[in-house]
């Protein structure tokens, strides 16, 4: 698979690894050359310093031939831009976006981009892992009963 990833950082990085081990063509890019340095020396994708809202970017990247494009710059209005060029422009078939806002990620959901908001997904981990086997800490459950010793476990939890 070719993917075309915007963004270097943490999540950028990590994903251009990960794609890179798996055996998928990756071209990563980011308007910080300093960026690049978090990338393991074992990474043998291209590394392509210029924006992903830049059309001569985009083309050196390969996104004309690319099957998915990955946004997970810094800013959402960024990662929005260039989704929708990647998508509508060059016709990428699978496109992913990150965008923190959870409300912006709904409304561009809506309108056809594939979003992911690491708030949201925080959100739920955090109440996941406050709620696990369906009771908080101090014994009540989710509706706000408390269990009984005789009780099932998660009993009450609907």
């Amino acid at each position: 698979m070719r993917v075309v990833i915007m963004g270097c950082g943490r999540v950028g990085a990590g994903l251009a690894q990960q794609l890179f081990r798996e055996g998928h063509d990756v071209t990563i890019l980011d308007t910080d050359a300093f960026a690049f340095q978090r990338l393991l020396p074992k990474f043998q994708g291209r590394r392509l310093h210029g924006s992903g809202t830049d059309d001569r970017t985009l083309i050196e990247a390969g996104i004309e031939n690319a099957d998915v494009f990955v946004a997970v710059a810094s800013g959402d209005n960024r990662n929005i831009l260039a989704s929708q060029k990647a998508k509508e422009m060059y016709g990428v078939k699978r496109v992913v976006t990150r965008v923190k806002d959870p409300l912006r990620a709904e409304l561009f959901e809506r309108l056809g981009l594939e979003t992911f908001s690491p708030t949201k997904v925080g959100i739920e981990l955090a109440r996941d892992a406050m709620m696990r086997d369906g009771s908080m800490r101090d014994g009540s459950m989710r509706d706000g009963s408390v269990r009984g010793e005789t009780g099932a476990a998660g009993e009450g939890t609907r």
